[in-house]
């Protein structure tokens, strides 16, 4: 999204004048200016998070925006001491063999010490993707696709191991939001404990305070206010994660996730331990397929 744009700014006006306190997530990679930062600091009411896209991918025919533009309008927005809003370095897609060596990594930690908090993630190479890499001629970097984002287990433990404790780095993007904003993951990601393994200690305590794992009563009163098709069925509760059937599309599982603040898995997408809700290519042990 282009943050300078009116539009933009007059939604994010509109939502104010509302009194909305809801989280505003804004995804860019734009050049934003000086002014931005009064505008964006004007906002009461709104928990405004600015996501700054840096994949630092140097290859033009795969990333002809360059992620200098981004890493300087991160730097920027940053600067201010005293600020409503707050930013965040989207780090991704990191891909093998384009952005994963000892000096990108290197970067990208330096790079994170201007926001408030870092998310990386990896690569949706669903087929589109993969066409586009072969039509371009361009390296592959996955033999297969897979309907979720890929990051390899030895990547992950590079990137971990780039960062330290006092740099805060997060795999999930509510997580990091939550963060910054000093409050609870709304998505409930707490209940799968490896998943918050590098989470700052604060952060923990907090969303473990909030956690309640629903009844299966709640989960179906909750889908009651579903619209489109039927609302889900309850196949298992655990601490993890409440697993369900029935649900028409993404959105939906989003919708209980969201309202019960509490991880909810569709069934036939499984979330395997250690995964983290991603694709199982690249790691040694893997399950059914994605």
């Amino acid at each position: 999204m282009l943050v300078s744009t009116p539009h933009t700014f007059a939604v994010l006006e509109d939502l104010d004048k509302r009194e909305l306190t809801n989280h505003v997530l804004i995804i860019t990679r734009h050049q934003m200016k000086p002014q931005d930062i009064d505008r964006l600091n004007g906002l009461r009411h709104p928990k405004v998070t600015l996501l700054f896209t840096h994949s630092g991918i140097d290859d033009r025919n795969i990333e002809p925006y360059p992620s200098s533009v981004a890493a300087e309008s991160l730097k920027l927005m940053s600067a201010p001491q005293h600020r409503r809003y707050r930013t965040i370095l989207y780090w991704r897609p990191l891909v093998p063999g384009l952005n994963d060596s000892d000096e990108h990594l290197a970067s990208a930690f330096e790079l994170a010490k201007n926001a408030d908090a870092t998310v990386f993630t990896g690569l949706f190479y669903r087929n589109e993707i993969a066409t586009y890499y072969k039509t371009n001629g361009l390296p592959e970097p996955y033999d297969e696709t897979a309907r979720r984002k890929i990051v390899p287990e030895t990547l992950e433990a590079r990137v971990l191991a780039a960062f330290d404790a006092s740099t805060p780095l997060f795999r999930k993007t509510s997580c990091a939001v939550s963060y910054v904003h000093g409050l609870p993951d709304y998505n409930g990601h707490i209940g799968i404990r490896e998943l918050c393994d590098i989470c700052p200690l604060s952060q923990l305590e907090l969303c473990m305070n909030a956690h309640r794992v629903p009844s299966a009563e709640q989960l179906i009163e909750v889908g009651r206010n579903v619209r489109e098709g039927q609302g889900p069925v309850v196949v298992d509760i655990t601490e993890r994660a409440a697993i369900v059937s029935g649900l028409a599309n993404e959105q939906l599982r989003y919708y209980l996730q969201h309202t019960l603040r509490f991880q909810v898995h569709d069934v036939r997408h499984p979330h395997h331990e250690r995964r983290h809700g991603r694709a199982d290519i690249g790691w040694k042990e893997r399950g059914a397929s994605d």
